[in-house]
């Protein structure tokens, strides 16, 4: 119940569809956007959901793997990066 009115990760920005992030990777620190689909990307897990993404960068080709899981109204409780980090909403530079 409480989950419900839990604040968003500052990780991440969410719009009524996707969440949205930044990794930086850590070999040459490029800077990948990403978009996860609410309805098509993620699976259905107890309380919640999950998902796996596999990033490349478009112009050093590092590589990261982010997974991310939330809870049914879809707020991130979990977010992991191997290969990287996640950039505050904050701190991108839009």
């Amino acid at each position: 119940m409480f989950g419900l009115f839990r604040r968003q990760d500052r990780r991440f920005k969410d719009e009524p569809s996707a969440l949205h992030a930044r990794v930086r990777t850590f070999k040459n620190g490029e800077v990948i956007s990403v978009r996860i689909s609410k309805t098509s990307e993620m699976s259905a897990v107890p309380g919640g959901y999950f998902v796996r993404k596999s990033l490349v960068g478009p112009k050093t080709f590092d590589a990261a793997t982010l997974e991310v899981t939330t809870n049914r109204a879809h707020k991130v409780t979990l977010a992991t990066v191997d290969g990287g980090e996640l950039i505050p909403v904050k701190e991108w530079n839009d």
